[in-house]
């Protein structure tokens, strides 16, 4: 709650200076970039779509931590042939997220998500993810994907691709 009545007062601060009309463009920036990134998740939630349909074929993903997909991937493709694909390939019924929250600072969304599915030996997936994606002409050019290594490793080492 503190932090967003401070975040109140630095807002009314910004509107309130000569500068404020300089301030439009960086909230239709955001308004756009949350609008493609939640775009994405909805189309994921139906099963019509998923938000790697806004990565850049050049972007670059990077898994935090020690997961043994921990690592860069550089370029859509990369990241989709070695972890999406063999990820799905485990999962009897798909993965579907359920957003917790969901910010955007200029060219970057934060998105704070759950996500379940059921692998095909039958056991439930879940796991809990903050992503970091830095947008640039409405694509995803860059992420930071943080989320629970070891249920993620169970999976990936339990059920082959």
């Amino acid at each position: 709650m503190k932090i967003r009545l401070l975040l109140s007062i630095l807002t009314l601060l910004a509107f309130s200076s000569p500068a404020a009309a300089a301030a439009q463009p960086h909230e239709d920036t955001e308004s756009r970039n949350l609008g493609i990134v939640r775009a994405g998740f909805d189309a994921w939630a139906a099963g019509t779509g998923s938000p790697y349909d806004a990565l850049a074929a050049d972007a670059t993903w990077e898994i935090t931590g020690n997961s043994v997909a921990a690592r860069v991937y550089h370029g859509k493709e990369d990241f989709l042939a070695n972890v999406i694909r063999p990820f799905n390939a485990r999962m009897s019924q798909r993965l579907i997220p359920s957003i917790r929250n969901i910010y955007a600072d200029g060219d970057t969304v934060i998105v704070f998500f759950d996500a379940e599915g059921v692998a095909v030996d039958g056991i439930p997936y879940r796991n809990t993810y903050a992503w970091f994606l830095t947008m640039r002409d409405g694509l995803v050019v860059e992420a930071h994907a943080f989320f629970d290594s070891i249920a993620f490793d169970e999976l990936w080492r339990r059920v082959p691709a």
